[in-house]
């Protein structure tokens, strides 16, 4: 029997993925009614420029008062679409102290300080849900935390930033340079006019600690995450990536050791195969490879963002906090009881991808060879090509751990015969 009483939802924020959320809620209300068990309301919107005309959200409902729609004590659900650190960690805890659920989109505040909106949401007996904040509509962190909660996860490995994996699908498909592509993407509204947080990985880092956290039920803040933008990637970087089969992918990478005593978090540019499932993710698409122990390989593909799939991930969180509400229960809190280190870049066993150039003459690949020996750093490929005394290099080395390899890179850069290097890349996706 539906409970004739509305349940009431305060949403902060009214931007893109907000006014979607609004409008879900208003065109989509006997829906919404029926699969909760009880009607829902839009108790207030907070914005900060009430003047700016919002579609569908009746004027009245607008306030710029943030803090007061969530102190009001008969709001049920806050749905925080803000983003930042600040006033929005502030807001939700502030929602908890009185009374509400929260459903959050935001990566950057989950990242940075997921454990205590934890600890606050346990306190006051709430619930904290944030399927948006990683990979837009794709349903990820649900299935992490409830679907594969009684298997041991190893490895999670995906494109979560839809802005680079456009520019990379471009340089790929076209041929096209990095300032070129993410022209394009400025243009269709896939890149920010200041691109650096995705570009430069911020975006994904945080994603990669969210999943990091949950796939290894360990603490794992955006300050343990290893971080390197792709801004540096070159059409001469895909054109090698194609003599080897592979292409290039902004790639965040969360692995279990192989000892099962630590976990690492990285988020970089790296070349997979063509045969590797994340290899055809084309355009704007998201994709996550999860690895795990009982289930065996599954991948979750769809857009990672955008307003209506954003706002899609958003309101099957508040279908099911408030479906949590009418049963007087929460669902799942923070997981990490491992308690497991995140261990640093160094100590992760990868392989690279090394283009040098050096002087074409006999013996230059002798010298590169010892200092890889020097170094415990095996290869698995050489390629050389020389014309006119100058020559280009290409190793392909066997997996090693990553500190062994920078040092490896440094002491090719002080042998008379190496000109510069060119470029390096890491190879996952064996």
């Amino acid at each position: 029997m539906m409970r004739t009483r509305p349940l009431k939802v305060a949403l902060l924020g009214c931007g893109v993925v907000g006014s979607e959320v609004a409008r879900i809620m208003t065109t989509h209300a006997d829906d919404l009614a029926a699969r909760i068990g009880a009607p829902v309301e839009l108790a207030g919107v907070a914005v900060r420029r009430p003047d700016r005309a919002r579609g569908g959200v009746p004027a009245e409902l607008i306030t710029t008062d943030a803090t007061a729609l969530v102190k009001r004590g008969d709001i049920d659900v806050v749905v925080e679409v803000i983003g930042g650190i600040e006033p929005a960690r502030s807001l939700i805890t502030t929602a908890f102290e009185h009374g509400a659920s929260v459903v959050s989109a935001n990566k950057a505040l989950l990242a940075q300080d997921g454990a205590s909106l934890y600890a606050a949401a346990e306190e006051h007996g709430q619930d904290l849900y944030y399927e948006a904040a990683v990979a837009g509509a794709i349903p990820l962190i649900r299935p992490l935390r409830e679907s594969l909660a009684g298997d041991k996860i190893n490895r999670v490995m995906g494109i979560v930033n839809g802005t680079t994996n456009f520019i990379l699908d471009k340089m790929d498909s076209t041929g096209a340079g990095y300032q070129e592509a993410l022209d394009e993407a400025t243009a269709l509204g896939y890149a920010e006019a200041d691109p650096t947080a995705d570009v430069e990985g911020f975006d994904a880092a945080a994603k990669a600690a969210i999943l990091a956290g949950i796939a290894f039920h360990t603490r794992v803040r955006l300050d343990d995450v290893y971080r390197e933008g792709m801004t540096e990637v070159t059409a001469a970087d895909f054109a090698s990536a194609k003599q080897m089969g592979c292409t290039i992918k902004l790639l965040a990478i969360c692995e279990r050791a192989a000892d099962g005593e630590s976990v690492t978090a990285r988020v970089h540019p790296a070349m997979i195969p063509l045969s590797h499932p994340l290899a055809s993710v084309r355009e704007a698409y998201n994709a996550v490879f999860v690895e795990a122990e009982a289930a065996g390989r599954l991948m979750f593909y769809g857009p990672g963002a955008g307003g209506s799939p954003t706002a899609s991930a958003v309101l099957g969180d508040l279908v099911a906090v408030c479906r949590n509400r009418l049963n007087e229960a929460t669902g799942p809190g923070e997981s990490a009881y491992t308690r497991l280190p995140v261990s640093p870049m160094g100590d992760v066993v990868t392989r690279y991808h090394i283009s040098l150039d050096v002087a074409d003459k006999p013996g230059v690949l002798a010298q590169v060879a010892t200092v890889f020996a020097e170094h415990g750093v095996s290869i698995d490929t050489v390629r050389q090509q020389g014309k006119d005394g100058e020559a280009s290099l290409v190793v392909v080395t066997h997996r090693a751990p990553d500190a062994a390899l920078s040092g490896t890179v440094e002491a090719l850069r002080k042998l008379d015969t190496v000109r510069g290097v060119a470029s390096i890349m890491r190879v996952e996706g064996e």
